[in-house]
């Protein structure tokens, strides 16, 4: 064999005129489900195998319309919970033989900005990270046969599917655990206010508050999920009119809070103040920090993904749905908490 003859790529053409059978024949060979005679598909695997032959994902996707990738979409994933999911969750899908496409749209930059780009590779499905699209764009996307999976986000009435943490719940056991140790008055540190995330812990943790005969919770805006935004927002809060304990819309959100109360106004923790944060990253258990939290159930929360995204895959006209998945309350040394029932 010549060095041009090693350099050049085998293709289905040359092991079905090798064995004298169709370039279809080939093809079936390759597919799992296909019917084709056993012998037949031995003699090819032999021929492919000895000759170096793989099938061409893409050329097998024009065939089966299937391009077999998922793209997952993200903003901006400074929070150290996304890069943890996302690891995860491109594990699970290529277990599943879907190789994974990444669009990031950025801080500042609508998500709905990547979806023209996103389209031109017919993904089979899209995954959202950590951001919203528009109805208009999920419209879209199930239009072009894409259907979408919003994970940890909800757009009320829009046509995409979601997985989220009950949010909700979270909120409540927050208040609850808070009051049940004997703080009356508490504090809500609130992420990005557009965010269903945001939206959905103040609103049980304010529900929950008001059942126990509780003041209404003092908010005070980071405008953003980051430490910085965090620390900043938790010294307006606690020098204007300080609350005894403070319920952070995130972990990254209540690490700041907590360097701010402990270096900045020199507050015990927990004597003096109770801080709770909501997702469980990794950095929460840093003796450190030792931040009571409630945990995302993130690999139950990826199961329901996969759940979602492969009926969508089975039948693109499956309506949206949204599915809820309880979180746990982690019990550290940075609050006071009593038992809830």
């Amino acid at each position: 064999m010549t060095a041009r003859q090693r350099r050049e790529r085998v293709i289905a053409r040359d092991i079905a005129e090798e064995l004298g059978i169709s370039v279809s024949t080939v093809s079936r060979a390759f597919t799992e489900k296909a019917v084709i005679a056993t012998e037949t598909r031995s003699r090819v695997l032999a021929v492919a195998h000895r000759r170096g032959y793989r099938p061409d994902p893409l050329a097998r996707s024009l065939t089966t319309r299937r391009s077999r990738i998922a793209a997952i979409v993200v903003a901006d994933i400074t929070n150290p919970f996304y890069p943890e999911v996302l690891a995860q969750l491109i594990e699970r899908l290529q277990e599943r033989e879907l190789q994974t496409m990444l669009f990031s749209a950025g801080p500042g930059r609508n998500v709905d900005d990547s979806l023209p780009t996103l389209l031109h590779y017919h993904p089979d499905v899209t995954i959202v990270l950590a951001a919203t699209l528009s109805s208009a764009m999920v419209a879209a996307c199930r239009q072009a046969g894409t259907p979408v999976v919003l994970f940890n986000r909800y757009v009320p009435g829009s046509e995409a599917s979601a997985v989220c943490c009950d949010n909700h719940a979270g909120g409540r056991t927050v208040a609850r655990a808070l009051a049940a140790a004997g703080h009356r008055r508490l504090g809500y540190l609130a992420g990005q206010p557009d965010t269903s995330t945001n939206l959905d812990r103040l609103r049980g943790f304010a529900e929950a508050c008001a059942e126990l005969g509780l003041p209404e919770p003092l908010v005070e805006e980071a405008g953003s999920y980051s430490y910085e935004a965090g620390y900043a927002a938790a010294k307006r809060l606690l020098r204007r009119d300080r609350p005894e304990a403070v319920f952070c819309a995130n972990d990254i959100l209540a690490l700041g809070a907590l360097d701010a109360a402990r270096r900045d106004l020199g507050l015990q923790v927990p004597e003096q103040l109770s801080v709770v944060g909501f997702d469980d990253i990794s950095m929460a258990a840093w003796p450190s920090y030792s931040l009571t939290t409630i945990r995302q159930p993130v690999p139950a929360m990826i199961d329901r993904t996969m759940e979602q995204a492969e009926s969508l895959l089975r039948d693109p006209e499956v309506p949206a749905s949204l599915s809820l998945v309880p979180g746990t309350l982690v019990r550290r040394a940075s609050a006071r908490l009593g038992a809830t029932a």
